[in-house]
């Protein structure tokens, strides 16, 4: 549960969060959160009352706090680092100060998602801050012989990025309906696709000695759930949360479709985002740095790209951490619990 706010200056602890930086986590004190960003291009940082908060903006994680309005996407196709947000302030943070820069904000991930690989090039592509656009009809995938989303379980599907085997993008049907989309609590198959939960978690994130785990849920019980150390460096819960989706397509027969829910903002993006200008780019970010944990995206992509190949879809779903779904928690668990291995 998120604290009250309090203000600046009453007396009360300050965090500060390095999300992009030579060692992410979170500091006390400004002095070492500022050795962390000094000379990093690209650094990504802010400062928070509530350590929770922090944490949670380290890891690319949304703050679980409900909106009146609804979930919020926003698209950033032009600025320091493009991509898809779920907060006005990390989405600011990659346009104020750039020049040109174009945004928009979405009520779906999936327009968001569409507006950004466009490059923004679209009606009103250069835009401040308005109020969120009534929904539009969701985009489904096309169908293809080994993967057809059944009807009955067509409801799952509406909001994922989805990576098709056609080079052309999904197309857009329009509904007779918009019906609210159910939340999933279990994982296992929906219809012909298998759905998973994957969650990454650091304990001591971003300090020396920290130990990372891997979760991956695939149901009550299923022998092919996954909780175990982090191998390697560093041992961070972004390094962690990435390890966890390839793990998940590792352990997915590549002629079986799969849903892959995280509520790794990051992991999405790198995924189905950033990956394209990076590879353009020699593995650069737009700022000239080296690009964290491109070997994991590399494997991830590769399999991803195989699967495609045999015209079965991968697709993602973002779900806000600690919003009582089962599955999450279950990944969570299994995250937390692969960490604490390496600390015994």
């Amino acid at each position: 549960m998120v604290s009250k706010k309090r203000k600046i200056g009453d007396g009360g602890p300050k965090y500060y969060a390095v999300r992009v930086g030579h060692t992410p986590g979170v500091y006390t004190n400004w002095e070492d959160c500022q050795e962390q960003i000094t000379g990093f291009k690209g650094a990504q940082f802010k400062s928070y009352l509530d350590k929770t908060e922090a944490e949670m903006f380290v890891t690319g994680k949304s703050l679980p706090v409900a909106q009146k309005t609804g979930d919020k996407f926003y698209g950033v196709a032009v600025g320091r680092v493009p991509g898809v947000y779920e907060t006005w302030d990390e989405a600011s943070e990659q346009v104020v100060g750039v020049k040109g820069p174009k945004y928009k904000k979405f009520a779906t991930r999936k327009e968001a998602e569409d507006f950004v690989k466009a490059g923004g090039n679209k009606v009103a592509a250069e835009l401040t801050p308005t109020p969120t656009p009534k929904p539009t009809p969701n985009s489904l995938p096309k169908d293809s012989k080994k993967s057809k989303v059944k009807e009955e379980t067509s409801s799952y599907f509406k909001d994922e990025i989805y990576e098709s085997s056609d080079s052309k993008p999904p197309v857009a049907k329009k509904l007779k309906t918009a019906p609210s989309q159910p939340v999933i609590s279990h994982a296992g198959m929906k219809g012909d696709t298998l759905v998973v939960y994957t969650d990454g978690s650091s304990l001591g994130n971003g300090k020396k000695g920290a130990q990372a785990g891997v979760g991956v849920y695939f149901g009550e019980g299923d022998p092919r759930n996954v909780s175990e150390p982090l191998a390697g460096m560093p041992q961070t819960n972004q390094r962690a949360e990435l390890t966890a989706v390839l793990r998940a397509l590792q352990i997915c027969e590549q002629d079986t479709p799969i849903l892959i829910i995280t509520d790794s903002n990051y992991s999405i993006n790198c995924c189905t985002l950033w990956h394209t200008s990076w590879e353009k780019n020699g593995w650069k970010t737009s700022t000239g740095g080296s690009v964290l944990n491109k070997d994991l995206v590399v494997d991830i992509r590769k399999l991803i790209e195989q699967r495609k190949a045999k015209n079965v879809a991968t697709t993602f779903r973002w779900i806000k951490g600690h919003s009582n779904d089962k599955g999450n928690e279950a990944a969570d668990r299994l995250a937390v619990a692969g960490a604490r291995m390496a600390m015994r």
